[in-house]
């Protein structure tokens, strides 16, 4: 495998389809609102991809079988909406440069194939915030940036970086005159975060006029606000036991001198 593969496993035709990326990053926001997404609106399997530019190792399962990481896409069809949609998920993004690059533009083929317009991307957006998290949009659009913003996204400041599969979609997408948005939800970024997950969905939902059921990450998000809490204790007592020891270092010194 040379460059990246795309295998569908089903053909299906859709109503002026959307796609939503999610794949793991800052807080793997991404992916679990994607995943989440896929869950709930029960959507199908479409197509996986394959790339040489994914990390090189394979993953096991529990009986012992072992496969390749891949991006996984699923359409839904939305018989209630004017637009059915096309998630893409996955276990992990390119690791080099060119590679992002190059996936990039292989999911942006597929799109085009599906006669995708609009592309909707999701990342994560480091910040120390302590009560809701806010959902940064960009667009290359202006109508489609007001249209994030009526749902209670945020502009966002000024030269902000979007690194990654997030971003490129959306910078390659205007070569390909797409419309595209991202939305970037607020997090630590060092663990999973679901409550930022969660934001950015109810975003997608005012976005993109769909409706999922959210009661079903209130229980990640209590397990991961006990995560967060053991961590900050720890690193409380750590850094306890370092002026502690900086002080006992102090008088040592001070006693020989």
């Amino acid at each position: 495998m040379k460059t990246s593969i795309i295998k569908e496993f089903e053909k299906v035709e859709l109503k002026n389809p959307i796609l939503l990326e999610g794949f793991p990053g800052l807080g793997m926001v991404g992916s679990i609102a994607t995943k989440y997404l896929v869950k709930h609106l029960n959507a199908k399997k479409l197509a996986v991809l394959h790339s040489p530019h994914f990390p090189y190792h394979v993953i096991v399962n529990k009986k012992g079988s072992a496969r390749l990481l891949r991006g996984e896409f699923y359409f839904w069809k939305n018989e209630a909406g004017e637009n059915d949609f096309i998630f893409l998920t996955g276990d992990s993004q390119a690791q080099t440069i060119e590679g992002q690059f190059e996936v990039a533009n292989s999911i942006l083929d597929f799109a085009e194939a599906k006669k995708v317009k609009t592309i909707v991307t999701i990342g994560g957006y480091r910040n120390e915030i302590e009560g809701t998290p806010n959902v940064v949009a960009v667009s290359t659009t202006p109508a489609l940036l007001e249209r994030a913003l009526k749902a209670n996204a945020v502009p966002s400041e000024s030269g902000t970086p979007i690194v990654g599969t997030a971003g490129l979609l959306l910078g390659l997408a205007k070569f390909r005159r797409l419309d595209a948005v991202c939305l970037l939800g607020e997090t630590r970024g060092y663990l999973p975060d679901p409550r930022t997950a969660k934001s950015v969905i109810e975003v997608l939902q005012g976005l993109l006029g769909i409706s999922v059921d959210l009661k079903g990450l209130d229980k990640d998000i209590e397990q991961s606000k006990e995560i967060l809490g053991r961590m900050q204790d720890i690193e409380k007592r750590r850094v306890k036991y370092m002026q502690k020891m900086r002080r006992v270092e102090e008088e040592r010194i001070t006693y020989i001198s």
